[in-house]
Parts: structure tokens; C-alpha cells; sequence
């Protein structure tokens, strides 16, 4: 089943008096429910603004997109934001956590927007999903008391938590070891694959992408299909940081929604 595709999509920013920008040239891409797709490209060569669109938070300028049969054209605002974040988890390369919020906090904050059976468990769910990335000793922790490696599993329980249905993982070991870096990959592929999330990474490292199960190259803004194999110069490779913690090994699938009465 198709949940996501893009049929020659483009994306021009027009600039006062100078030439229009065209920074995606003619996307076509087909993500199927459970898929795992990499994209791998340069700086500049349109990854940010891909991203925006496969997570409905921009507009082509010319093409198609559809989103689970529904064309994007055909979806109001309130519409999108709902289905975004309902259906979207991203996973951001900055974190963008909330700096004076806990651990638990930031993971929680999907879930206030959240249906009532999410809702009324959101610290139960939000616990249960940092424990998985090794971090249910970091509950109460700050974000300026955790070090890289440990807010980006913060960033990604937080995208996970709500059980999207489409995972977008932007440079998602970026700030990790190798070691951890695959770990987290693991995690990611076992999350995705027990809820029948399709998940797309973009980065700029070969291992990571070498991961997916289909690969693309996007470069000038031209998205075209990469072999098994997807190499990049070293210079281009995502710089990690220190050795980070390890993981906590996987554990079972969360339970699923309850309509118990606990509340944060």
C-alpha cells in the first residue's frame, strides 16, 4: 500500500530581481507502508526542502503529492496540521528540544495534542518510550544536563511516541558514535517496523543510508534511484561527536492505547 507519493514535484523560491531559485527539479518518489528509503545528497542540493515537503510542511510549487490517496491540494490547513502531526514524527539534526522542559516533558509534549487514550497516558507512553532508548534513568533530566548524543534519543522518542505512521529522520546519527549511531538505527528500523511506519533518512553517511532497503541520490535537485551501495567522499560524511552511552537493547513493542486515567 502506497502511503506517500510525489509525481514531478518542484520547488522554485522566486527572488526580487534576480533569477528564480529552482531548488527541486521533477521529484517523483513512491514510499510504501513499511518502507525504508535513504536519501542521500550534499549540502545545498535540496535535502531541507524535500524534507519540508515529505513531512506536509511546505507546498510544491508545480508537481503532485498525495498522502495516504489524498492529494495535498485538496487538504485545508487545518487539515494538514492535523494529519502532520498525527502521522509525521521527524526526527530534527538540531534536536529542537524545549529547554526548560525535562526529558520526559519534551517526549511528552506530541502527546497533549494527542487523542484521549494517548492523552491520558502521555507519561506513562513517554517513560516507556525514553526507557527504550536507553535513557529511563534521564527522566528529569534537563536538556543543558544531557550530552549530544543523549538529547538526540530524546529527539527521537519524542518523534516516535505517537506511533506515526511516516518516520523523517534528518541526519539522525549526527551527533552520535558509530556504535551508537547503529544502535539507534536498529531502533529506529525495529519502531518503524512494529507499527508499520515507513521511515525516511536523509544524511550524508554512507553507513547510515546503506541501512534502507531502496536508496536515492538527491543532487541539484534532481532525485535519481543509487545502487545497494551509496558512497560519498569522506570530507562529506556527517562528523559524529565522543563516544555517547550505549543503548539499552531493544524490548518489546509498547503496549497499545489504554483509556486509563493517568494524567501527567
Amino acid at each position: 500500500m502506497t502511503l506517500l507519493r510525489l509525481e514531478q514535484v518542484t520547488r522554485t523560491v522566486r527572488i526580487p530581481d534576480a533569477e528564480p531559485l529552482h531548488i527541486l527539479r521533477g521529484i517523483d518518489l513512491e514510499v510504501e507502508v513499511g518502507d525504508h528509503v535513504s536519501i542521500v545528497g550534499r549540502s545545498g542540493s535540496g535535502k531541507s526542502t524535500l524534507l519540508n515537503l515529505l513531512g506536509l510542511l511546505d507546498e510544491p510549487t508545480s508537481g503532485r503529492l498525495v498522502f495516504d490517496e489524498i492529494p495535498l491540494e485538496r487538504m485545508r490547513s487545518g487539515q494538514r496540521d492535523r494529519r502532520r502531526g498525527r502521522d509525521v514524527g521527524f526526527i530534527f539534526q538540531q534536536f529542537n528540544l524545549l529547554g526548560g522542559r525535562t526529558a520526559l516533558e519534551n517526549v511528552m509534549t506530541p502527546l497533549l495534542y494527542a487523542g484521549p487514550a494517548q492523552f491520558w497516558r502521555r507519561r506513562r507512553l513517554a517513560a516507556e518510550m525514553l526507557d527504550r532508548v536507553g535513557l529511563g534513568s534521564r527522566l528529569d533530566s534537563l536538556p543543558t544536563q544531557l550530552s549530544g548524543g543523549e538529547q538526540q534519543r530524546v529527539a527521537i522518542a519524542r518523534a516516535l511516541v505517537r506511533g506515526p505512521r511516516l518516520i523523517l529522520a534528518d541526519e539522525p546519527t549526527g551527533a552520535l558514535d558509530v556504535e551508537t549511531g547503529e544502535r539507534v538505527m536498529a531502533l529506529l528500523d525495529q519502531v518503524a517496523e512494529d507499527s508499520g511506519a515507513a521511515l525516511i533518512t536523509i544524511t550524508h553517511d554512507p553507513n547510515v543510508a546503506a541501512l534502507a532497503r531502496r536508496h536515492y541520490r538527491l543532487d541539484q535537485g534532481i532525485l535519481t534511484p543509487s545502487g545497494a551501495e551509496v558512497r560519498l567522499e569522506p570530507a562529506l560524511a556527517a562528523p559524529t561527536s565522543a563516544a555517547a552511552p550505549a543503548l539499552a537493547p531493544p524490548v518489546a513493542p509498547l503496549a497499545g492505547p489504554s483509556t486509563s486515567g493517568e494524567v501527567l
